[in-house]
């Protein structure tokens, strides 16, 4: 059986930053946590500030061991790109006092690996996240999507193992 691994998924936003925490040993995943942070004040420094520090403070209270972020996806507006990208920064710069390693999945792949869909809608998200992990109280869409992105990484980490497993070779090496 393999260890647990406590895994914070961030959906990361200028606005809104919905964050997840779960559990999983690989096979099974169990709801730990989730929320949403908004970006508090007007002036994008206070927001970015308040994205940072509320995500060390998630870190320093749940202790994860791994951290899944959702990828910048590419949009017309090169003003929001810009901003969601430094909230993403915010946030990923919130865990590095702890130095989890980041590891980062596209929106399409979150969809997949939860739904069975690249192109599910936030219903479908919101609901399979629920069903996973036996939620029966509200989720906001920032935390399901969250929580989607730690299932993503929770689903697809022991390939991830084994697949660096297979580089390895006889005599340890990396081949």
């Amino acid at each position: 059986m393999t260890a647990r691994i406590r895994v914070l998924g961030i959906d990361p936003g200028y606005r809104l930053t919905g964050y997840g925490l779960i559990d999983t040993d690989g096979q099974q995943s169990r709801y730990v946590n989730s929320g949403k942070i908004p970006g508090v004040g007007s002036d994008p420094a206070t927001r970015l500030k308040s994205i940072y520090f509320e995500i060390r403070r998630i870190v320093d209270e749940f202790h994860p061991d791994e951290v899944a972020v959702e990828k910048v996806f590419m949009h017309r507006n090169a003003d929001s790109v810009l901003k969601l990208g430094h909230a993403r920064a915010a946030a990923i710069c919130g865990t590095f006092e702890h130095e989890l390693v980041i590891y980062e999945y596209a929106a399409r792949l979150v969809k997949k690996s939860v739904v069975g869909r690249g192109n599910a809608d936030k219903v479908q998200v919101q609901h399979m996240v629920k069903a996973l992990l036996g939620i029966e109280a509200a989720l906001g869409a920032d935390e399901s999507d969250a929580l989607a992105v730690a299932l993503c990484h929770a689903h697809t980490r022991p390939l991830g193992a084994l697949l660096e497993k297979s580089r390895v070779g006889a005599a340890g090496t990396q081949q």
